[in-house]
């Protein structure tokens, strides 16, 4: 099976992170704003984005769904938490954990060919996301360094927001690579939920560390994430939604309006802006390809400020991102740090409990 090609060449162009900051796609974006189809609608979502960071009393929420960081969004994402154009991010285990922590360590993904023959991949040790290769070997460590994270910390249940938090300072105390969204996020404050937590190197990680810590174990309670990030809406009522993808991360942020108005905050409103973009589509019932104005319904997302945009998130995100980092309405807006907000809470609850 073999064909005599080796790792090494294969894994010898590395992927590099799109710099929003060195170009200006203002003057591109008005002008899509004048076309039609899907470029009148991204130049529509930038305009909102741009509203968003202007409004001082919006928390913006990220959600992060599909293999972006493996294909070069890691910067875009990292210089949003930096200019505090970001308050709050939900993602996929893979793009946080697989992907950016990945990264931290020292790894990198590659330039690949979709084309290539998987069997041979498999044999070299390489996994492939369409066109971009990963060292599986690179990402077994990434498997034992979440593992030892879990070591170091005292038994019980966390939110995956305070392992994040862990992962954040495991990167500052063992001098790895700062440029991630992990530690930029754990710079800023900024809270990072992964709901499912275990679908990913961290899954794989902690459920090394539990079999092999059968009576001291860390956990992760996906019910304290929706918790928490359902106090952050009750704290901060007017909220702006950007969603690239759809699944999990997109139900669980649209889902804290609803869980706020359970909780007996009856008059909390709904999600004030909402962008999504997406390849999905809608006809099939998938959540991915469901529509804002269908959130409506829900009473998840008002419909003033919505606009669903129909393309890849490589050729959307930065358009966007550049798109508002250029107009400067984040410049009057401060960090909010919500990770302080959620730690006094939790310092409180625990000396209620004590009590």
């Amino acid at each position: 099976m073999h064909t005599g090609i080796s790792k090494e060449e294969l894994l010898k162009e590395p992927i590099s992170h799109i710099d929003i900051k060195s170009i200006d796609v203002v003057p591109l974006v008005d002008q899509m704003g004048e076309t039609a189809f899907q470029a009148r609608n991204l130049a529509r979502a930038a305009a909102i984005l741009d509203r968003m960071e202007r409004d001082k009393d919006c928390a913006v929420i990220l959600t992060l769904a599909g293999s972006l960081i493996s294909a070069g969004l890691k910067q875009v994402i990292i210089d949003m938490i930096e200019y505090n154009m970001v308050d709050v991010i939900v993602s996929t285990g893979a793009n946080i954990v697989d992907q950016d922590f990945f990264e931290a360590l020292g790894f990198r993904h590659y330039k690949g060919d979709p084309c290539m023959d998987d069997a041979v991949l498999r044999e070299l040790h390489i996994d492939r996301i369409y066109d971009t290769y990963i060292d599986e070997d690179e990402l077994r460590v990434c498997d034992d360094t979440m593992a030892h994270i879990a070591n170091t910390m005292n038994p019980g249940a966390y939110s995956s927001r305070e392992f994040i938090i862990a992962m954040g300072r495991y990167i500052e105390e063992k001098g790895h690579d700062r440029n991630s969204i992990v530690y930029k996020a754990f710079e800023k404050g900024v809270p990072i939920f992964v709901p499912a937590f275990s679908d990913c190197s961290a899954g794989f990680g902690l459920v090394h560390h539990q079999w092999n810590n059968p009576d001291k174990q860390v956990a992760i309670d996906s019910v304290k994430d929706f918790r928490e990030l359902t106090r952050i809406k009750i704290n901060n009522d007017r909220t702006g939604i950007v969603m690239l993808g759809g699944g999990v991360p997109k139900n669980f942020t649209q889902d804290i309006v609803v869980a706020a108005e359970v909780l007996g905050y009856e008059d909390v409103s709904m999600h004030t802006y909402a962008v999504q973009v997406t390849v999905a589509d809608e006809r099939d019932g998938g959540l991915s390809g469901s529509t804002l104005k269908e959130a409506s319904s829900w009473g998840k997302v008002d419909t003033v400020y919505e606009q669903m945009v129909f393309s890849e998130a490589t050729i959307a995100l930065p358009l966007l991102a550049g798109y508002a980092y250029h107009k400067k309405g984040w410049q009057a807006r401060k960090p909010k740090n919500f990770n302080a907000l959620l730690a006094e809470e939790t310092e409180v609850l625990q000396r209620g409990a004590h009590n």
